[in-house]
């Protein structure tokens, strides 16, 4: 493949991989405290409905992973473009608890069955043997910057929306911004399929003698993945990680309740935020690279426990913008850095190509549990608490995962190390 047609490959699979997550996971991210409002939802009712999403995203993580090694990426990857953009045009008549549950549960069967592990299988090809870091530093980070342009243009968006002010605005005010949003995302989720369809289409061709071989023996392959330590210690490295990622999601809420910033200085809050994924996904996905995949995470998760303590144990002072922000993007640079590494885990472990589709299905179908509870406790421990306790409660939870992510990441340096000579591609294909 000519330099031109990878750059051409890995922007594809950028735009597509962060368009397809932008309404099920933008919007109750970045505007919780207004979609709470115009949703007519609680916390634990929004954690709940994001908790189908889980439930149905674990179930379809498996067979995504064989339909991937089966099927072309674009006919997936753009079929699951479209779907989603379809649930967009619900999600903005703004559904009741019964009707968001249904919505979320759809994102669940377009963005995942269909799509994810196509696009990690499609990332490992074009790193390689040596460029693994890089690869998902290069897609999570590049997915950060498209993030994090979309999130500016929402913010300001619904910053112009009210120039009196949120507190003055109406809930009809505050409806019909929240509806420009979501409308504004499911047109780039829609034109972003039109994009994959023919963007990828002619860069598979070169590839088809190589997806032919994949496609012989692909469910030969779960029994052997199944029998490998690294694997399962490699999915509870996705959990801790993707749980303190989710905690993302409390993070606007608690800046008005816990900081007594408004709904506006929230969404700028997690604007700004935003754009530290690029640079933190970038430099974890080259550092990894250079000391090894996962001495980079140990890092990392270090980064997240000191985060998480901090705000964990200490009392806000109201208003200050400045010091949530800096702890904010700690969080971040340690979050979004092990999104820029985790699945390049498969290359250090030596785990052969060819099983790539289904060791993605199964790592992720643990490693992704968090949708389905992560923000329901969120809700259940702030709607029982109110105000500041109940989101410090939820930072020693945050916290806890942080820990056992040091302590599986350990673990599998070792076994890794010890099982090292037999865990060789040629090896794993003779399984």
């Amino acid at each position: 493949m000519s330099p031109k047609q990878r750059l051409g490959y890995m922007l594809a699979l950028i735009i597509a991989g962060e368009a397809v997550f932008a309404l099920p996971f933008h919007i109750a991210r970045f505007f919780r405290p207004t979609m709470l409002e115009v949703f007519d939802l609680s916390a634990t009712e929004l954690g709940a409905a994001q908790g189908v999403y889980g439930v149905v995203a674990m179930i379809a993580y498996f067979p995504g992973g064989p339909l991937a090694d089966r099927y072309p990426a674009h006919k997936l990857m753009a079929l699951s473009l479209w779907s989603t953009a379809a649930g967009g045009l619900y999600m903005a008549t703004f559904p009741g608890l019964t009707g968001s549950m249904l919505m979320f549960g759809f994102f669940g069967i377009t963005t995942i069955l269909l799509f994810w592990a196509a696009l990690i299988r499609a990332t490992r090809d074009w790193g390689g043997a040596d460029a693994q870091g890089r690869a998902y530093g290069l897609l999570d980070g590049g997915r950060g910057f498209l993030a994090a342009g979309l999130l500016s243009i929402g913010a300001a968006v619904f910053t112009f929306a009210f120039p009196d002010g949120y507190a003055a605005a109406s809930m009809s005010d505050k409806a019909s911004a929240l509806r420009s949003v979501i409308y504004g995302y499911t047109a780039f989720t829609a034109v972003a399929g039109i994009y994959i369809w023919f963007a990828l289409q002619g860069l598979e061709a070169a590839s088809d003698a190589h997806h032919s071989e994949r496609r012989k023996a692909i469910w030969g392959h779960i029994i052997p993945v199944l029998r490998l330590p690294t694997v399962w210690l490699h999915a509870v490295i996705v959990v801790c990680a993707y749980v303190g990622y989710k905690g993302i999601d409390n993070y606007s809420l608690f800046a008005v309740q816990g900081y007594g910033l408004d709904e506006v200085e929230a969404a700028q809050l997690l604007t700004i935020a935003a754009w530290v994924r690029p640079f933190a996904a970038f430099g974890a996905g080259y550092l990894g690279d250079r000391i090894d995949i996962t001495r980079a995470i140990l890092i990392c998760f270090c980064l997240l426990l000191t985060a998480d303590l901090l705000f964990a144990v200490t009392t806000p002072i109201s208003g200050a913008f400045l010091i949530m922000l800096s702890n904010v993007v700690l969080t971040c640079i340690a979050v979004y850095g092990l999104r820029g590494l985790y699945f390049a885990i498969f290359e250090e472990v030596k785990l052969s190509p060819l099983m790539t589709g289904t060791a993605v299905g199964i790592v992720s179908v643990i490693g992704y549990t968090p949708d389905i509870f992560v923000t329901l406790v969120a809700g259940v421990l702030i709607d029982a608490n109110p105000g500041l306790e109940g989101h410090q409660h939820f930072f020693w939870f945050l916290a806890s995962f942080a820990l056992l992510g040091i302590v599986a990441t350990a673990l599998l340096r070792r076994v890794n190390n010890v099982q090292a000579p037999n865990h060789t591609p040629a090896t794993m294909e003779t399984n």
